[in-house]
């Protein structure tokens, strides 16, 4: 069993663990395991050991929230010595000079990044597939560990590192997170903002734990009091397990999943009724503008003779959004004035992660756009929404299904700030319904 990061961490700082060893045996499990996960683009092997031994020689090193503590970055993120691909062959690959935020801030806690994982082209899709590899789910090899921070799922999952970063621009963190049974929480966008899909992108965790995803957010967003978590006063929560606008059916299993989460809340002491915001149907035409033209900005920077057929037709789409105006504050405007209504009563929503299983693993990008875009938004009926609103969202694990072996999860909404409050909600359901922690169990 892999060491918690909590654990690692704290062992680390008090000299029972020594890092270079906890580095060297996450890259002995990626070795063997990743030619089947297919979680990493690339694996830092040497520069890892370089690095660890550098943070073995710390002099704060008895102070750092992260000592020792092997995590992956998704292929999104400024590197020094590295270069971002987002999935693509058609960016640049030059190296830049300097770390990013997001990595800075995991090197000052401690922390050792050891590869890049696995992204769609353009962060664009919920599987994770490139001309190189395919990230699949660890419960299931014969599943996608989801996406676009699928392959920083399914290296958690997997056990091979106990730690991850991610993005989300529509549920890029949640959901490859319900797919592979992990927490998985996306910070309101004035905690954590990527910048990226015209404001609905953010950074965010992937863990085995609620309190290894504490600790990731606290370190990622520079705020250290996010690293405690407390059990929460009673909260009134509004349960739905109806997908926003379309109505599209759920699969049963994963509605069960809510009605367990509710149970548990309940007898935690929480007020739970059905209810859900009033969703306007220009909500769904707002994000999904926003998903087309971002990849679209974003596409200026690439060669886009080089982009994979699925993707030019995005950017396609995407210019077409962006010449028509459609990108107007106003639709996001009269969503917040509905969610701000639904949360003047009720401090959490809780529904189903997933409206739909996950696909199955395969070349994805070598389909055409409606072939990635029907499955797509088949499943991912609860999670973009949050994005456009720019309201945190978590997702927890809450059992596995009988047929295919693959996990069911709920998702916890709550107002702006109130990552605190679902990470305590969170830790509730964790204590009353465990769940495994990887796939090696």
């Amino acid at each position: 069993m892999v060491l918690t990061a909590v654990e690692i961490a704290a062992s680390v700082r008090a000299g029972r663990l020594d890092p270079v060893q906890v580095t060297e045996e996450a890259l002995e499990r990626i070795a063997a395991a990743d030619g089947v996960v297919g979680a990493f683009r690339r694996v830092r092997a040497e520069e890892a050991v370089k690095e660890v031994a550098e943070v073995a020689a710390r002099p704060d090193l008895a102070s750092l929230p992260l000592a020792g503590v092997p995590v992956a970055v998704k292929d999104v993120t400024e590197m020094t010595g590295e270069y971002a691909s987002h999935g693509s062959l058609a960016g640049s690959s030059s190296r830049v000079d300097a770390d990013g935020v997001i990595v800075a801030r995991l090197r000052a806690a401690g922390a050792v990044v050891v590869g890049l994982t696995r992204v769609p082209e353009l962060c664009i899709w919920p599987m994770s597939d490139t001309p190189d590899g395919i990230a699949r789910n660890p419960w299931n090899p014969m599943y996608a560990a989801g996406g676009s921070s699928g392959g920083s799922a399914a290296a958690v999952a997997a056990g091979l590192v106990p730690l991850a970063h991610g993005s989300d621009g529509m549920g890029s963190v949640r959901l490859p997170a319900a797919m592979c049974g992990l927490v998985g929480l996306k910070p309101g966008a004035d905690l954590l903002a990527e910048g990226g899909w015209f404001g609905m992108s953010v950074h965010g965790p992937l863990a085995t734990t609620v309190a290894d995803t504490a600790l990731l957010v606290s370190v990622l967003a520079g705020s250290p009091e996010l690293a405690s978590v407390s059990s929460p006063s009673p909260v009134r929560i509004g349960m739905s397990t109806t997908v926003p606008v379309l109505h599209t059916p759920v699969p049963r299993e994963l509605v069960a999943a809510v009605s367990t989460a509710a149970g548990h809340l309940a007898a935690a002491g929480h007020a739970i009724e059905p209810a859900a915001p009033r969703y306007p149907a220009t909500m769904v035409l707002g994000m999904t503008a926003r998903w087309l033209a971002g990849p679209a900005a974003q596409a200026r920077d690439f060669d886009v003779s080089r982009l994979q057929r699925r993707t030019r037709a995005h950017v396609r789409a995407g210019r077409l959004v962006e010449r028509a105006g459609l990108i107007r504050s106003r639709t996001r405007d009269r969503w917040v004035a509905r969610a701000e209504e639904f949360f003047a009563s009720h401090e959490v929503l809780l529904t189903p992660t997933l409206s739909h299983w996950p696909v199955k693993a395969g070349r994805w990008h070598e389909r055409g756009w409606l072939a990635n875009v029907l499955p797509s938004t088949r499943l991912a009926g609860f999670t973009g929404q949050w994005n456009f609103a720019g309201y945190p969202a978590i997702t927890v694990p809450m059992g596995r299904s009988a047929v295919s072996g693959l996990p069911a999860s709920v998702q916890l909404v709550a107002r702006p700030g109130g990552e605190s409050l679902l990470l305590g909600l969170a830790a509730q359901l964790e204590a009353a319904n465990p769940w495994p922690r990887t796939a090696r169990n």
